[in-house]
């Protein structure tokens, strides 16, 4: 064997050792970092969602700084609206929490039968598991001083990262030709006519692609109150909001959705209709979300491969939970924008986006 052949071999190795490094400690960073940058990020995104609204207001007699807070407390009332829609429907769930558990009841001691009878598992296997699993502060134990202190501290910091997120909003509105101005300022002149466009096309996509989700959730809401609603489904107006929010996550959220209507609506009734109309709504639900709305709403505006779009959403959720997973896709939507504007990374590019763009 030569000693190119040789020097080339190491020379892969140690790139690839490199990448393998650089990319553990990348993800390591962004999860260390998350209480930081997760509320950045989604306000970057809320910012990319309201700033049509915001140029138009712009246009009239109102100055920036005016439409900035303008459309910031717009989106905060809409976020209270929704708590509080959604805290009010948890209340209910609450309140029949006890009938639901009653009901529950004689089905899982049917599956637990079923389990025992057609698997290795032994019977102190699935009690221990189904002991530890209860609605926070209804369980009975001596640690419920401590879960509740563990629940609160969490509650405060989400209320900390969600009025922090609001700020970040207004500012990123009131100063985004500032921030616009460095981005162009760090490339030569030669450049900036190009970075440019960068800057435009993501900011287009990402606001193509928010918009079209936001009436996609609003319109799948209704779909899934209306057949809940006619299926029985006591608490159908949180099931429908939550299933509907939850497709913001690609394939995983749908599947989540249908089983909090299976829990929370059959479980608490026990009828036989009332999971067959569950699963008619959601089968309707589906196929029109996936071959009407989904086309001509949502569209391909992101551009994205299918199989990375799925490796995109578990990536996010290992490294920041439920937020990373419905970041994920405009934050790989924006590289793969950049991707296919810098002739050295274009491969990178064509490797993201979906079949029907890459055999143009």
């Amino acid at each position: 064997m030569s000693n190119t052949t040789l020097s080339k071999g190491k020379q892969i190795l140690w790139y690839s050792t490199l990448t393998i490094l650089g990319l553990y400690f990348a993800f390591l960073g962004l999860y260390k970092a998350k209480g930081f940058l997760a509320p950045l990020f989604t306000a970057v995104f809320l910012a990319f969602l309201m700033l049509p609204l915001s140029r138009k207001m712009e246009k009239t007699f109102i100055n920036r700084m005016s439409s900035s807070l303008i459309n910031t407390l717009i989106l905060f009332m809409i976020s209270i609206g929704f708590m509080a829609l959604v805290s009010f429907q948890v209340k209910n769930v609450v309140d029949d929490w006890p009938k639901i558990k009653e009901t529950m009841s004689p089905k899982i001691e049917k599956l637990k039968s079923f389990v025992l009878e057609h698997s290795p598992l032994e019977k102190e296997n699935l009690e221990t598991s189904g002991s530890e699993r209860s609605i926070p502060f209804m369980g009975s134990g001596e640690n419920t001083g401590k879960k509740a202190a563990t629940f609160f501290n969490k509650v405060l910091a989400f209320f900390g990262d969600y009025l922090l997120t609001f700020i970040y909003v207004f500012f990123l509105l009131n100063y985004r030709h500032r921030f616009k101005e460095f981005l162009l300022k760090l490339f030569p002149d030669d450049r900036k006519k190009e970075v440019n466009k960068v800057i435009n096309d993501s900011a287009s996509v990402i606001q193509e692609y928010l918009i079209g989700k936001l009436v996609l959730i609003g319109l799948l809401a209704i779909l899934y109150s209306i057949g809940l609603g006619f299926s029985g489904v006591d608490n159908f107006i949180l099931i429908s909001i939550l299933a509907a929010v939850l497709s913001l996550v690609p394939y995983i959220g749908n599947v989540i959705g249908f089983g909090l209507a299976i829990t929370f609506g059959y479980f608490s009734s026990g009828e036989t209709g009332v999971l067959v109309g569950i699963m008619l709504t959601f089968t309707v639900a589906q196929f029109v979300e996936s071959y009407i709305l989904e086309p001509y709403v949502v569209g391909d505006k992101v551009d994205l491969h299918p199989f990375f779009v799925i490796l995109s959403v578990i990536i996010g959720g290992m490294v920041w939970g439920i937020i990373g997973m419905v970041l994920s896709i405009p934050i790989l939507a924006i590289l793969n924008v950049v991707f296919l504007h810098v002739s050295a990374l274009k491969p990178f590019g064509f490797l993201l986006s979906s079949d029907n763009t890459s055999e143009n």
